[in-house]
């Protein structure tokens, strides 16, 4: 007994911060290979959140953003980059106990903290999902909303991740995303070259909002039906001129 009991004691810690049980919840999708690649810098992930919490409260980040993107009770809401979970907690009480939220990222210990932070705060109706870059990993049209939030600009793939996304989105499905007016090295994405590679996924433009408080925009996008996606080898890549125009 004494040898089972050891090992059922070294296997807590990493049971305690779950980091196993984050998992995809659907096949996986086109490979990234099949895109071409962003024609900008991508950011490197440098924090699980882009500024504190109360900061965010203060300018009622979420509150303008759940309004304006109009998610409703009883809808599956995914948060691609949910990063430390700071809509994924206001998220699940917003779409109820018939309603789920899909936290995903692809950072192995943004995800164990995630997980240890959900069940701290007993919030049943959220998933926490283990994704790729290119590749959210969700189940075939499964949800009604997406956002991503300050991490547009960190995609490595972005034609791929909307490729993928598209495809587990419901009809009529709404993407938001919310970034800063900058360049991509400097962590925002300018909503010029945001709308091209989002048109070149198929993606098409339903609202644009500037959100007070400094917090940045939100663009909102009609997610394309599965069989009316770009074929990948056809997508041209966008070309970050704002950068370029910064470089001279």
């Amino acid at each position: 007994m004494i040898r089972p009991l050891l090992a059922l004691l070294l296997a807590l810690p990493a049971l305690a911060h779950g980091a196993q049980a984050a998992e995809p919840l659907g096949p996986p999708g086109v490979p990234a290979a099949a895109f071409p690649k962003p024609d900008r810098p991508v950011a490197e992930i440098v924090a699980a959140q882009w500024a504190f919490e109360a900061q965010r409260d203060k300018a009622d980040e979420f509150g303008q953003v759940a309004r304006l993107m109009g998610f409703k009770p009883g809808e599956t809401v995914a948060d691609i980059g949910a990063g430390s979970g700071y809509y994924v907690t206001r998220l699940s009480p917003l779409v109820g106990p018939q309603g789920r939220v899909l936290a995903e990222d692809v950072t192995p210990r943004y995800l164990a903290d995630l997980e240890a932070r959900l069940r701290k705060a007993d919030l049943s109706n959220v998933t926490v999902v283990r994704g790729e870059p290119h590749d959210p990993r969700l189940a075939p049209a499964s949800v009604d909303a997406a956002i991503l939030v300050h991490m547009y600009h960190e995609i490595t793939q972005p034609y791929g991740l909307l490729h993928n996304l598209a495809a587990a989105m419901r009809p009529g499905g709404r993407v938001g995303i919310v970034d800063a007016d900058d360049i991509p090295s400097r962590h925002g994405t300018p909503p010029k070259l945001l709308r091209c590679e989002l048109s070149a996924a198929g993606f098409r433009e339903t609202g644009f909002s500037v959100l007070d408080g400094g917090v940045g925009y939100l663009a909102v996008f009609e997610a394309p039906a599965p069989d009316r996606r770009p074929d990948p080898k056809t997508i041209t890549p966008c070309k970050d001129e704002a950068t370029r125009g910064k470089a001279r």
